[in-house]
């Protein structure tokens, strides 16, 4: 069983060990031992089969496969997603684990005849946290159950701190005299009392997530915390009990309740902002509406459930509400947003045979649609699929970081020790108090949160306000490398030219008409997927007059089997449909560097010859022009004419061009570049593109390309516009420059405090405010990103 477990924050048991103890406390449970429905009854309803495809998909040619999203909450740092991960991989039958912390979520594979749903929720939580399906409503209303617990943590501690402060401002600078012994002693009992509440409600999720550590034999950044206050209190405590004259000996309660405040500030503060960050998938998860009017048998429209919703069903959309599923309007003409499936910043006018898309949503009048495509065959749950897998990615700076917090914490707890003997040695062993105190501080101040959380929340921030522009980031480590590429290399047909081309002329031997060819030349089309063959198709589609007959075509012009060979073209027999190079023909290219020609040969004697224009995608020019003036090298391969795409070469202005390129020979061009030390982009959209896509150091696919495309791609363009491209890389450029902003930040704060602290220079309120503070810091700067404009706004 292979899981990834790269945000380890723990030491001492190794990640075997851990993982064996949690297979331990999941073997004494019944609910585990086998892959049927058993656990808690809020649980059951997730085993249907019928309810995976709402937050899995099946894993093709991988037969009982499953990916599925999770919705993890509870967790607040790398130590926590570590804790879900091994809960999670401990479970037989899941094959592959990702959690991320910044995003809250888990991805991962499971084996359907080893494993169900409910096992794995069960999982999480008796790692001490709690999952849901990532599309579940009650993934929301956990978010805001968690969201309103902590508000109400947050005013206990606010209140109880202020009234602490207010009886310890008396003792912070008396006279002699002032305060007598009784009046102090007096002042502490009542702090004591409330700091109660703080210490048993407000730090409840500390000592929860620290029970966990324990139990499970690691050490988080919550134990450290909890140690930390737990030490504290009791030294006040002490303290506060000590008779007579002892009472003159420190007390720390007015900086336990501000540390405990101004932590659960900052947590709450984080927990908005990452809510921010990770917007734009919460959004489009909310997209789509719970129920919507379907007609009946009897022609009457009453309401149903989305997931009851099939192919071949009319449905009525009302104005306001989100289209379920995608399909092709058969009543009424209304505006539609789809910005945040394709980028469109404008509303689009829809009238009857226009498609919609689920997800999209309906701005203008009522509406009915034919519904063809549904659940994960929808344009919208391709995209949130993308989407989540992205959010539970990690990017290499995040496993840097993670791996060197690892021993980070076994640090802490040796530089609290460390600080308590030197505060021993150096005082003498005299003020016990303060030795304990010391040690506390260091526990305090230490913040490896800031360390893990500074790349995972700037490039969610990034991912989601591309996503709002029309860029959908399948892999957030593209980002980083995104932003270091000096080499762009282009496929003409689809990416800088549109992909549907037009047929302007046909030539053909004397003896064959015009339609007969083109018929002749459809029937060979019919088998590709290029752009070239669906223009020949459609023209032959609208060609009414001269089409071969059944006899010619089991005659003189049999077709027989036909088989593609990508970039070149299509062969059946003798017959061959396809550029110059393939078809053996040494004709003069078009004038136009936008056209090219597609040869009809039998017998390698020629036959017909079509004229196919392209037109370029709009601000393609401009594009280029915009590409360079950030630096890059930008050159265009395509397996067109080399005279063609020279000229377009010219005309675009750019770097270099090269045509008549196999799939080979574009895999080569870009391995080439890589060995010289270039970091190479890719853009295309095709069948073809595939193997070069896999092997650039980011692919681009343009949001109409085929499937095989955006598997092998890092970036899709939703939109098909060039412009989103150049808004991706000057965005990838920014996020990081706040990735090394944040981790000098952290790396700083951490350097500068802990010695600090354990030189005995730090005040527990001190250490409190700046380990509160630095995560803080971290994660307002990273929220920055989640404000770039939209591309189309400023093209």
């Amino acid at each position: 069983m292979q899981a990834f477990h790269p945000n380890a924050t723990h030491f001492e048991a190794g990640p075997e060990e851990q993982a064996a103890v949690l297979r331990q406390n999941l073997a004494g449970n019944a609910r585990f031992a086998a892959p049927n429905p058993s656990g808690p009854e809020d649980l059951i309803a997730i085993d249907d089969p019928q309810e995976w495809e709402g937050f899995s998909q099946a894993v093709a040619d991988q037969e009982g496969q499953r990916i599925s999203q999770l919705s993890i909450s509870g967790m607040y740092c790398a130590a926590c997603s570590l804790n879900v991960e091994q809960a999670l991989a401990a479970l037989p039958g899941v094959s592959q684990v990702r959690v991320s912390a910044a995003s809250r979520r888990a991805s991962l594979k499971w084996d359907e005849a080893l494993v169900r749903p409910s096992q794995m929720v069960q999982a999480v939580r008796v790692a001490g946290y709690d999952a849901v399906p990532a599309n579940n409503l009650q993934a929301e209303q956990n978010r805001q159950k968690e969201s309103r617990m902590a508000l109400w943590r947050w005013l206990v501690a606010c209140l109880c701190m202020m009234q602490v402060m207010m009886y310890a401002w008396p003792s912070y600078g008396p006279q002699t005299g002032e305060l007598t012994p009784e009046m102090l002693s007096l002042l502490r009992w009542a702090s004591w009392v409330l700091t109660l509440p703080v210490l048993l409600f407000s730090c409840g999720p500390f000592f929860m997530a620290a029970w966990n550590d324990v139990r499970n034999r690691r050490v988080g950044m919550d134990l450290t915390i909890s140690l930390g206050i737990l030490i504290t209190f009791a030294v006040s405590s002490v303290n506060t009990f000590e008779p007579g004259p002892g009472a003159t000996s420190e007390v720390y309660y007015d900086s336990l309740t501000m540390f405990v405040f101004l932590l659960l500030s900052s947590r709450w503060l984080e927990q908005r902002m990452r809510s921010k960050t990770a917007g734009a998938l919460d959004e489009l998860i909310r997209r789509l509406p719970p129920s919507v009017l379907r007609r009946s048998e009897l022609g009457v429209f009453e309401r149903a459930a989305v997931a009851r919703v099939h192919a071949g069903d009319v449905v009525r959309v009302l104005p306001g509400e989100a289209f379920p599923a995608d399909g092709v309007l058969t009543a009424g003409t209304t505006q539609v947003d789809e910005a945040l499936l394709t980028g469109e910043l404008h509303p689009l006018t829809k009238a009857i045979g226009s498609r919609v898309m689920a997800g999209s949503h309906n701005l203008g009048a009522s509406v009915e649609v034919q519904v063809d495509k549904t659940g994960s065959e929808t344009r919208f749950a391709q995209i949130l699929a993308l989407m989540e897998r992205a959010a539970a990615d990690k990017p290499r700076l995040a496993q840097l970081a993670d791996r060197v917090a690892r021993p980070f914490l076994g640090g802490v707890l040796l530089a609290a020790a460390g600080a308590a003997v030197y505060t021993g040695v150096s005082g003498g062993w005299v003020n016990g108090s303060q030795v304990w105190m010391n040690a506390a501080i260091v526990l305090i101040v230490t913040c490896p949160c800031a360390l893990s959380l500074a790349t995972p929340t700037a490039m969610l921030a990034a991912a989601g306000s591309l996503a709002r522009a029309g860029v959908q980031v399948r892999r957030l480590q593209a980002l980083q490398d995104l932003a270091e590429i000096d080499t762009v290399m282009l496929d003409k047909t689809g990416t800088l030219t549109q992909e549907a081309l037009a047929l302007k002329r046909v030539q053909t031997r004397p003896d064959l008409s015009k339609e007969q060819a083109l018929a002749l030349a459809a029937q060979l089309a019919q088998h590709s997927l290029h752009p070239a063959s669906k223009a020949l198709l459609l023209a032959a589609k609208n060609s009414r007059s001269g089409q071969l007959s059944r006899e010619d075509l089991h005659g003189e012009f049999a077709i027989g089997d036909v088989s593609e060979v990508p970039g070149q073209g299509l062969k059946a027999g003798r017959w061959k449909l396809g550029n110059a190079a393939f078809c053996k023909m040494e004709l003069p290219a078009p004038e136009l560097p936008t056209a090219m020609l597609a040869h009809l040969t039998s017998a390698d004697q020629w036959v017909a010859t079509f004229t196919l224009e392209e037109e370029l995608r709009p601000l393609a020019a401009t594009t280029v022009g915009q590409l360079r003036s950030l630096g890059l090298w930008v050159e265009l391969l395509s397996g067109d004419d080399p005279d063609r795409v020279e000229r377009l070469g010219r005309e675009l202005q750019l770097d270099g061009s090269r045509g008549g390129c196999s799939p080979k020979d574009k895999l080569r061009v870009v391995q080439q570049a890589q060995a010289m030390g270039h970091r190479v982009l890719m853009v295309g959209d095709g069948i073809n593109d595939g193997p070069v896509l896999a092997a650039a150091n980011v692919s681009v696919a343009m949001g109409s390309g085929l499937a095989l495309a955006h598997a092998n791609s890092d970036l899709v363009l939703l939109g098909g516009g060039l412009s989103h491209l150049v808004a991706a890389i000057e965005q990838a450029r920014r996020t990081m420059r706040v990735v090394r902003q944040n981790m000098g930040w952290a790396l700083a704060y951490n350097l500068v405090c802990v010695p600090l602290a354990v030189a005995g220079w730090l005040s527990p309120w001190q250490a409190g405010a700046g380990m509160a503070l630095s995560s803080l810091v971290v994660v307002a700067n990273a929220t920055r990103l989640a404000r770039m404009p939209n591309p189309l706004e400023n093209p």
